[in-house]
């Protein structure tokens, strides 16, 4: 499997977390209380992954590729990189929300609503970014030597959700989101 193609395979992924978390969002809004430890078990998934693994994994990516001479992928992936920033920044705000609610503090449930919208609105046009303009233009702009080169100064992990070894703290998860796609 290619990197990019890797990469499209957790961004699909983490589409159908963001499509189960879509789901708990519009029963909120409509004044139905979600599952919070399954919403912070999926919360935790798309910050924990993406902060330790998919993340820093494309910004070393980014690295490899910037400065291609291809303004519109340079300015791609600068956008990119600020992005992984923000999202890292919203993924806290979230957490600390659903922590305290989990904690039994007194939380308004629209203030919370609109948290997790704004959360599920940037992760899906940063990957909306990534699929439709920056993965494009990387798979017409490098070469296979350069792909090759960049092969080995990745890190390798296994995904704990979608992978073959899934962390027990996961598997309520994983049952809920099979539950939601059928």
């Amino acid at each position: 499997m290619t990197l990019l193609n890797e990469l499209h395979q957790d961004h699909v992924n983490l589409n159908k977390l963001l499509a189960v978390l879509g789901n708990k969002l519009e029963k909120l809004k409509q004044g139905e209380m979600p599952n919070f430890v399954l919403l912070a078990d999926a919360v935790d998934y798309i910050t924990s992954y993406a902060d330790d693994y998919h993340h820093p994994l494309e910004d070393q990516m980014y690295e490899f590729f910037k400065d291609s001479g291809c303004p519109e992928l340079d300015q791609a992936i600068s956008r990119c990189v600020e992005e992984h920033r923000q999202l890292k920044q919203s993924s806290h705000e979230i957490i600390e929300a659903v922590d305290c609610i989990l904690s039994d503090a007194v939380v308004p449930m629209d203030q919370f609503a609109d948290k997790l919208e704004h959360f599920l609105d940037a992760q899906i046009e940063h990957l909306n970014l990534e699929e439709g303009t920056l993965f494009p233009l990387l798979d017409e702009v490098a070469t296979d030597e350069q792909w090759k080169a960049l092969e080995p100064l990745l890190p390798k992990m296994g995904d704990p959700l979608f992978g073959e070894k899934q962390k027990q703290r996961y598997i309520d998860l994983y049952s809920e989101l099979l539950r939601d796609m059928q």
